[in-house]
């Protein structure tokens, strides 16, 4: 059986995906736009960085937020940091506001890492993908000393997949056999394109699959995932978080830890 998603790959390799809002400008939740040393989430995500810290920049417009105020820190307290970014959009904005980066290569330890996330349950797990810089912000959790992760507060649910799609990335030399398997899981998911018809090829050279999770058990559906072969990495995220700040619907801030 022919995959008419595998041939039409083989035609054109789009470029990288750039995140979706990562570069965004200082703007709350609930779209309004709110000077960095008066955003209560994104001063929330960065109190606890002090000088001699490596930290941990994550992706998209929650995130951004919080970047905006490091920036505004590093300035005017002249914090003696060092930064990794989760995704090329991160590093991107990064240089733009004059945080100083390293390669994540040459790092073995992140001291602090704020992130944003999709969906969140009471348990600190946590969905994530939406910005196709998976594998990046996994990677650069699991070495976080302290991960917290910034969310509205829309975004708490009793169980993940309740609203949000879960993203699984994949490996393009495979797509067709390694959806025809996620098939057999009961899982069926859509290709990620972007606002131009285009095919989403994440940071790392994967393609995005889109699915809907609502009822399963996601710690299996995660360990399920996990042996999938040609299966890069996937949006749950169960362990990592240390807290999770939630933007109310007045712009306070409540803490899950």
């Amino acid at each position: 059986m022919i995959d008419p998603i595998a041939s039409r790959l083989k035609e054109s390799m789009p470029k990288a995906y750039a995140a979706a809002g990562a570069t965004a400008g200082p703007i709350t939740g609930k779209g309004h736009a709110v000077a960095p040393e008066h955003d209560k989430l994104a001063q929330a995500a960065i109190a606890p960085i002090a000088s001699g810290m490596t930290v941990g920049l994550g992706t998209g417009r929650s995130s951004s937020r919080a970047m905006r105020a490091l920036a505004l820190r590093v300035q005017q307290e002249h914090l003696d940091i060092k930064c990794v970014s989760t995704s090329m959009a991160t590093d991107q904005l990064a240089r733009e506001l004059g945080l100083p980066t390293i390669p994540f290569a040459d790092v073995q330890k992140v001291d602090y890492l704020f992130d944003g996330c999709d969906e969140v349950d009471n348990d600190l797990r946590v969905m994530k993908g939406q910005h196709g810089a998976i594998t990046r912000q996994r990677l650069v959790a699991q070495v976080a000393d302290h991960v917290a992760y910034l969310a509205s507060e829309e975004k708490l649910v009793d169980q993940l997949g309740s609203k949000a799609l879960l993203a699984v990335v994949i490996i393009p030399f495979g797509i067709a056999s390694i959806r025809e398997r996620l098939r057999a899981l009961g899982l069926s998911g859509i290709v990620r394109r972007n606002m131009d018809g285009e095919v989403v090829i994440t940071d790392g050279g994967g393609v995005v699959l889109d699915m809907h999770i609502t009822g399963k058990n996601v710690e299996q559906l995660a360990t399920d995932l996990d042996h999938v072969t040609g299966v890069v990495d996937h949006g749950l995220f169960l362990t990592e978080a240390d807290e999770i700040l939630l933007e109310t619907s007045t712009a306070e801030v409540r803490k899950l830890a």
